[in-house]
């Protein structure tokens, strides 16, 4: 029997199919299910993408305050659904078990390891550096007389797990104590 090109063709075409058609299949399934399970408890909210500055959807589900899902959202017109690969593990920024969860410190001139100290004693002494470093260099009126409310000795630096609620909080609260060397990695 002669087997042309085209009878090889339609016989490799068809088996590839058959070969095919049941993962496609079980995969649709488990999607579907995977889906139904995430969405069972979880609420659905959308964000930005924090690394870089082209502004990625992200849907994100949570249960019980805990981050269960990050992915794509195929309704965003920057991404359509992609995710870069540090986009795809953002899920891991809330959930990790060598994030630091409490406030490591080392005093002025200290040679020895980190001390752990409560959070109070953390924010009072930030609020305190912070307090006392605009009041010394806080500007009410420039040289022409004009009202400026500015300080120039603080700067403030965004960091790159901020979503666009946090960077909009953030900046709101640098301003409103007159910083005005404010930056970010991922401002767009």
């Amino acid at each position: 029997m002669a087997l042309t090109r085209r009878d090889f063709m339609k016989v490799s075409g068809i088996t590839v199919g058959v070969m095919l058609c049941p993962s496609f299949i079980r995969d649709a399934k488990a999607s579907i299910y995977a889906r139904q399970v995430k969405l069972k408890d979880g609420t659905d909210s959308t964000t930005i993408c924090p690394y870089c500055a082209c502004g990625c959807g992200i849907i994100v589900t949570a249960s019980a305050g805990k981050v269960i899902n990050a992915e794509g959202d195929p309704d965003h017109p920057i991404n359509e659904g992609a995710l870069c690969a540090k986009g795809s593990a953002l899920y891991q920024i809330a959930n990790n078990d060598r994030r630091l969860d409490k406030v490591l410190w080392r005093p002025p001139y200290w040679r020895g390891d980190w001390i752990t100290v409560p959070w109070s004693f953390a924010l009072g002494r930030m609020a305190r550096k912070i307090k006392t470093t605009r009041d010394r260099s806080f500007t009410a009126v420039d040289s022409s007389g004009k009202t400026v409310n500015r300080t120039e000795a603080i700067a403030a630096l965004g960091g790159a797990a901020l979503d666009n609620e946090e960077c909009y909080l953030y900046t709101k609260l640098m301003r409103s104590l007159g910083i005005v060397y404010l930056e970010h990695q991922a401002r767009i």
